[in-house]
């Protein structure tokens, strides 16, 4: 049996903890060489000694300086790197077979695209890659030849149902759970506080993507990730609200009738189908059979309630630096909301904002998207800053 080595950027968040997960279920067929986080030093020391790990990085400097001293006595062996420079070797590590790219933010782009320019397949968790570096990654894929396998939810059902189907497709619909803010009003969710949007009703993630969610902008970013990775204009792909996040997506084909991927809300589903493929291997999580879905239901997005979507699919069609300054002035926006300077309604106000003053340009270069990316964050801090800590939103 032929054994898969992986390297795992973003080891200590959601999507990372749980391909360690995978990774144990299967470890006959699965090892881990290498991983890299932000700043978790105890975690990654726990990881590196628990699977004689090659290598490990961490984004901090300090963070590393303690991951070195404490593995110098524990796990001698194991090699530590420190800040962006390390993130990217562990990356493109030359033991591991395949990187799983599953940082938070525009951050992640790096690591991405080092591991696609050493070859590596990758298992794509950190959507922003594509959609702050949409032309930069699938070039860099092409030069290579390296696979890029989805390990959204939604972008992985796509992957599925849409193999040997491209010339029957009329539309990709791709599911979204509507939050924990379904149904509320604009004033409503102008007064919810940060523990309110953490409330997410099916899926389990960390605090940054379920505010995405929360606000409708993760599934604007997951528009634009499939127009990059199935290469769909963003007319053939629509977004339906599906708040038992039993079906991921859904293709409607050419004669009318519609093929949907049903699977339980689980990320270890789609991260271990991004590890096997093209082989299905035994669930890492208990199956759901039909008799146990319930009622299932769909509907239009509130795109009034919640012009997040709305603004992705129009930095989408921009093209150009237009996606990821959507993404880098929403991050900025996350981040304030959570910190609580800044009224949820605000989030998608602010990227309007930065969107609105953007001159949108060409990003066929890594050093035009960090340039965006950079302007855009700066546009960000000082509308939030204006806006004041706690601020009324405008609910757009």
């Amino acid at each position: 049996m032929i054994v898969k080595r992986l390297a795992i950027v973003g080891a200590s968040g959601s999507i990372g903890r749980q391909t360690l997960e995978v990774a144990r279920l299967h470890a006959d067929r699965l090892r881990v060489v290498a991983a890299a986080a932000q700043a978790d030093d105890a975690f990654l020391a726990e990881v590196a000694e628990a699977l004689s790990l090659e290598a490990v990085a961490l984004d901090d400097e300090a963070a590393a300086e303690r991951l070195a001293a404490r593995l110098a006595r524990q796990a001698p062996r194991t090699r530590v790197f420190a800040g962006s420079e390390g993130v990217r070797r562990i990356a493109a590590w030359p033991a591991a077979d395949m990187t799983v790219s599953a940082a938070w933010g525009a951050a992640g782009l790096d690591a991405t695209l080092a591991a696609l320019e050493a070859g590596k397949d990758v298992a794509l968790a950190n959507k922003e890659s594509l959609v702050a570096g949409g032309e930069l990654v699938m070039r860099a894929a092409r030069r290579t030849g390296a696979r890029i396998l989805p390990v959204d939810s939604e972008h992985s059902a796509a992957f599925q149902l849409l193999a040997g189907r491209e010339d029957e497709l009329r539309r990709l619909w791709i599911t979204a759970s509507g939050g924990p803010f379904r149904g509320w009003t604009v004033e409503a969710m102008r007064r919810a506080a940060p523990e309110d949007a953490l409330r997410h009703p099916t899926w389990r993630m960390g605090a940054r993507i379920t505010v995405d969610s929360a606000t409708l902008f993760n599934k604007g970013l997951e528009v634009i990730e499939a127009h990059w990775l199935f290469g769909l204009d963003y007319d053939d792909i629509a977004v339906v609200v599906h708040p038992q996040s039993v079906v991921h997506a859904l293709l409607e084909l050419r004669d009318g009738s519609f093929l949907a991927h049903a699977g339980p809300p689980d990320m270890r589903l789609p991260i271990q189908h991004a590890l096997s493929h093209p082989e299905r291997w035994a669930p890492p999580v208990a199956p759901l059979p039909p008799d146990k879905w319930g009622i299932l239901s769909f509907e239009a997005p509130d795109l009034e309630a919640f012009p997040a979507l709305r603004l992705a699919y129009a930095a989408g069609r921009a093209g150009g630096t237009a996606p990821a300054v959507l993404n880098a002035a929403k991050e900025e926006a996350v981040l304030a909301f959570l910190d609580r300077r800044l009224a949820f309604t605000d989030i998608a106000a602010c990227v309007a904002h930065v969107l609105a003053e953007h001159e949108t340009g060409p990003a066929g270069t890594l050093e035009a998207v960090r340039r965006a990316d950079a302007w855009a964050r700066e546009r960000a801090r000082v509308w939030i800053a204006a806006r004041g800590p706690g601020a009324p939103g405008d609910g757009m």
